[in-house]
């Protein structure tokens, strides 16, 4: 039974991007359950604390959604990735099934986490959508593994480029930012030296 997941950022009890989390929910439903009822998720999420960040967990399926949780928030802690490099995974729909994600992250040696490579491109870590800066401007992979909702905010704004990056070309690159629903764009920063291929 297929089973998918949005988390969402609640800030002091106002809740971030809900009209991006809103879209992907109603198109995974969509594409798996044609004919699917949307759901609105405003009159869903009733944080029940007013300060601090919360993750509220959203767990849904055929008949809808089925699980709403909350929890305090800490970003985990990443100062270096593993390149990790992969043929068949696919992680198109934020599934509640990350085995294939979690055999990659074991991975990872000394690392606080991956980058996956899938084909010769650059895609995600485990957890996050990725950003490379050049100087200039910040660029995305034109295929990760997860179109993240808030890597949609921010191509919106303009703030990101889309491009398709292979390995080759992070040498042009001083700057990888990792960002989700829960990190905020630079909130997580580290220089591409941070990336150690896996042995």
């Amino acid at each position: 039974m297929c089973r998918f997941i949005e988390t969402i950022r609640i800030d002091n009890g106002k809740v971030r991007n809900l009209s991006y989390h809103e879209r992907r929910l109603n198109d995974t439903r969509t594409h798996f359950w044609q004919g699917s009822t949307l759901l609105q998720l405003a009159d869903r999420i009733k944080p029940d604390r007013k300060t601090g960040i919360y993750k509220a967990r959203i767990v849904y399926g055929e008949a809808g959604i089925e699980e709403i949780s909350y929890s305090p928030y800490n970003i985990r802690h990443v100062q270096s990735l593993a390149v990790i490099r992969t043929d068949d995974i696919d992680y198109t729909y934020k599934s509640t099934d990350r085995e294939a994600l979690n055999r990659l992250f074991a991975q990872r040696g000394g690392c606080d986490d991956i980058l996956i490579v899938r084909q010769g491109l650059l895609t995600d870590t485990s957890i996050a959508n990725i950003a490379l800066h050049d100087g200039t401007f910040w660029y995305t992979p034109a295929q990760p593994l997860l179109k993240g909702t808030k890597r949609a905010q921010l191509l919106d704004e303009g703030i990101l480029l889309e491009k398709e990056l292979g390995i080759e070309d992070l040498s042009a690159f001083f700057k990888i930012r990792l960002f989700n629903a829960m990190i905020d764009w630079g909130e997580l920063e580290l220089p591409t030296n941070a990336l150690h291929a896996a042995f």
